[in-house]
């Protein structure tokens, strides 16, 4: 650490390098934090997590039990013990509340006054923070599996919506409207996910084993179709052309560069994609499990050095390498499946949810002092002092002389 603080301010290093370097070691010392809870309010399995990106200070949650809460992460106490407590709640006494499972939460991208929840009510609705209303609701035909608005969009403000209808919906917030649907799944739609790189790239993942990528400027078909085996027809039977897994795929979720891009599936599997190309990078993750039958919420690092990627598994989280497919760490505190998992980056923290009704915070272990270090410094102080020139020692004598 000394020697990045050094190079830094001597300017020969790169200002980034440090940062990375810190945000990694942060994140490998993840671990359960025993003096951090978050306000158990849910009554059955947490769904889904997000925290907003504005101020980092408030997570939403969704359950099973159709209940929304919004909490707040910050710790005014400034104690070491402390809970987040839950400021507000949709739930079960409020006339607007979701009648079945909320699948998905996420705040608007720029204003803590807005968010958008989808549910297996077969409706999505836009809530006004301030008043827990929702100042509109889309209904569809089917239980809706998974909804995405952009997180750089400024040209539109639209929300891509997968349900059980195997065409995916575009809701466009300013109108209030369904106003075009992406044809090309066979089944339903359990994962949509916008691409942070482009504001008008869209990935959708479907029961059928196929993710797609759509430019939704363009009125024709899908951009590609991920494959599994780059295009070998030798390696692939008949049902496996142009697939991204044997199995339902079931989640998504890009890069923050948005150069790659990361699929689930039922097939026990993990792969990487070039998200401009649709090249499968072949990194081998090995077995990830995956019970899930719906939509599966795992999140990837931003600002380390290499980057991480934080999967469900079970009652456990996986934490891998991106790029090696290395099973670096696992993290295990919930005691039932967890089904989503959201990452802070501005503090490197993870917070995770699941079927044991719990939301658990992992935080860094803070740094150990280093030893060698404080004894080095004090030696070097040691001889600094005698070394001083005596000319400019203290030569006055006291009174009492």
């Amino acid at each position: 650490m000394l020697g990045f603080l050094t190079a830094r301010q001597a300017g020969v290093d790169d200002p980034l390098r440090l940062r990375r370097a810190e945000s990694t070691r942060r994140v490998l010392g993840l671990k359960l934090n025993p003096d951090r809870d978050v306000d158990r309010i849910h009554g059955n399995g947490i769904n889904t997590i997000d925290i907003e990106a504005v101020e980092g200070r408030y997570m939403l949650s969704g359950g099973a039990d159709g209940v929304i809460v919004i909490y707040d992460l910050e710790n005014y106490s400034r104690k070491l013990l402390y809970t987040c407590k839950a400021v507000c709640t949709v739930g079960r006494s409020s006339r607007y509340v979701h009648k079945f499972s909320v699948e998905t939460v996420q705040w608007y991208p720029y204003d803590t006054g807005m968010f958008v929840s989808s549910s297996f009510d077969k409706t999505m609705k836009v809530w006004d923070t301030e008043t827990l209303k929702p100042a509109e609701v889309f209904e569809f035909e089917g239980n809706v599996y998974s909804h995405h608005l952009s997180p750089i969009a400024r040209k539109h403000s639209l929300i891509a919506v997968g349900t059980t209808d195997p065409k995916i919906q575009l809701c466009d917030l300013k109108s209030g409207s369904r106003i075009h649907v992406l044809q090309g799944h066979r089944a339903e739609i359990l994962s949509v996910r916008w691409s942070p790189r482009y504001d008008h790239i869209l990935a959708t993942a479907s029961a059928d084993s196929k993710v797609k990528v759509w430019d939704v400027r363009r009125a024709s078909g899908s951009l590609f179709t991920l494959d599994q085996h780059n295009g070998d027809k030798s390696k692939a039977s008949s049902e496996a052309v142009n697939t991204a897994h044997n199995g339902r795929v079931n989640g998504l979720c890009f890069t923050g560069d948005g150069l790659y891009l990361l699929t689930t599936g039922t097939d026990d599997r993990m792969r990487l994609w070039n998200s401009a190309t649709g090249e499968n990078t072949l990194v081998n993750y090995g077995k990830v499990c995956n019970e899930s039958r719906k939509r599966l919420q795992f999140t990837v690092s931003r600002g380390c050095s290499p980057e991480f990627v934080f999967v469900p598994c079970g009652s456990s989280v996986a934490v891998y390498a991106l790029h090696t497919g290395e099973l670096v760490t696992m993290l295990r505190g919930h005691y039932n499946n967890v089904d989503c998992c959201e990452f802070h980056p501005d503090y490197q923290e993870l917070y995770t949810g699941g079927k044991d009704c719990n939301i658990l915070a992992w935080v860094p272990a803070p740094r150990a002092p280093d030893v060698e270090e404080e004894s080095k410094s004090a030696n070097q102080a040691a001889a600094d002092q005698s070394s001083v020139n005596p000319a400019f020692q203290d030569a006055w004598s006291s009174d009492e002389d």
